[in-house]
């Protein structure tokens, strides 16, 4: 059992990105699928798709590179078990000059920092990419 299965995600996905790997299976939750959708969105990765296993599903995550170096270049987890990171709509933060993204969950649901702005919600802060 994982005590925190988000930042399990956010490094599996960093080793793979490490040894340039085609793909990055990763056990499925309701909350991975929702970051896996937004990284996507945000053109971070080519492909998801939901695997089935015998007991559980899986997440095959295809990460996206471009001439050789990966489009991701950093993942940092930033809300965590031991200490939970809140902000407001007023105080979301920008990424890396926005460049990166934050994805912050809500009670609209995951969301992007840039859809947290438009619709004028804040939330738990759960990761930065770039």
């Amino acid at each position: 059992m994982l005590t925190d299965p988000i930042a399990d995600m956010l490094t599996r996905l960093r080793n793979a990105l490490r040894i340039k790997a085609d793909k990055v299976d990763i056990p499925i939750s309701k909350m991975k699928l929702e970051i896996a959708k937004i990284l996507k969105e945000e053109g971070f990765i080519r492909a998801y798709k939901i695997l089935k296993d015998r007991k559980h599903g899986i997440l095959r995550i295809i990460p996206k590179y471009v001439d050789n170096q990966s489009v991701i270049t950093g993942l940092k987890r930033v809300s965590k078990p031991g200490r939970r990171y809140y902000v407001g709509k007023d105080r979301i933060p920008i990424v890396m000059g926005g460049l990166g993204v934050a994805i912050l969950t809500t009670s609209r649901g995951i969301m992007s920092d840039k859809t947290c702005r438009r619709d004028g919600v804040g939330g738990e802060v759960i990761c930065y990419v770039w």
